[in-house]
């Protein structure tokens, strides 16, 4: 495994609650291609550039609000429909922004994350 290199009060971890850890699993991988390691049935770690990156936490329900992850992708079309294959809902299509364009989704449990792209 390479070495890894955490940043000072940089953000180094994030972790979605999910209400159903096979069902957010399945998404997530087809979506983006990410991959886990289980640490029981109530959490996953997310893989991800030579280091766990995050986790999925099984809870009860999922509350709605909070920070809004933002994911980076080289084509927002191709991730649009990623996402839409997936399973995800779109609650924001697609718009333009001063340096790029992005859209927002609901994944299976209800945690909205965003996806932005440069034009």
């Amino acid at each position: 495994m390479e070495s890894v290199t955490h940043s000072h009060h940089g953000i180094d971890y994030i972790e979605f609650a999910v209400t159903d850890m096979a069902e957010s699993q399945q998404f997530y991988g087809a979506a983006f291609g990410w991959t886990f390691t289980d640490y029981g049935p109530d959490y996953a770690g997310i893989q991800g550039d030579g280091r766990e990156a995050g986790g999925l936490r099984l809870e009860p329900k999922v509350s709605k609000g909070g920070p809004l992850p933002i994911l980076y992708s080289r084509n927002l079309d191709a991730t649009l429909a990623s996402v839409r294959d997936a399973g995800g809902r779109i609650v924001t299509e697609p718009f333009d922004f001063p340096g790029g364009r992005r859209f927002h989704f609901l994944d299976p449990s209800g945690n909205e994350l965003a996806v932005w792209s440069e034009k």
